[in-house]
């Protein structure tokens, strides 16, 4: 079984809201060589503060795990490996952590929750570094 379209839910255009509903910026999440079996996303985010930053997201069938490779314009670089995880799709490395979660109380996907955290002490505890509400335009 692939699950090379795990990820189809995060596709489309959105607005991103950080925890007081203030808008932190906007991304756009594109399917790449569509109509082939691969899954492949590319996305583009504009932060409110002027930061931009784009991740290149692609399942690998060998290794049978998502992967993103995300950079930003401040120097920032993530590479993450993961897959869903009781319906969210959870990427990690060590001392990162990124769930992407389709909320249930929205019926048309219209809104994802985001939450990057990061640890210390080899996952013992987390502490959120983002958590935002993708709402699609």
């Amino acid at each position: 079984m692939t699950h090379a379209h795990d990820f189809d839910f995060w596709l489309g255009e959105w607005d991103v809201f950080g925890p007081k509903g203030r808008q932190v910026g906007t991304s756009s999440i594109t399917s790449m060589f569509a109509g082939q079996s691969g899954g492949m996303l590319h996305e583009h985010w504009h932060g409110a503060g002027g930061v931009e930053g784009r991740s290149i997201n692609g399942y690998d069938e060998e290794r049978g795990c998502w992967h993103q490779t995300w950079m930003d314009g401040t120097g920032g670089v993530l590479l993450l490996d993961g897959g869903l995880r009781d319906g969210a799709m959870v990427l990690e490395a060590p001392g990162q952590r990124i769930t992407w979660t389709q909320l249930d109380d929205d019926p048309d996907g219209a809104e994802v929750r985001q939450v990057w955290e990061s640890s210390e002490d080899g996952g013992a505890t987390w502490t959120v570094a983002f958590d935002g509400r993708y709402r699609r335009r």
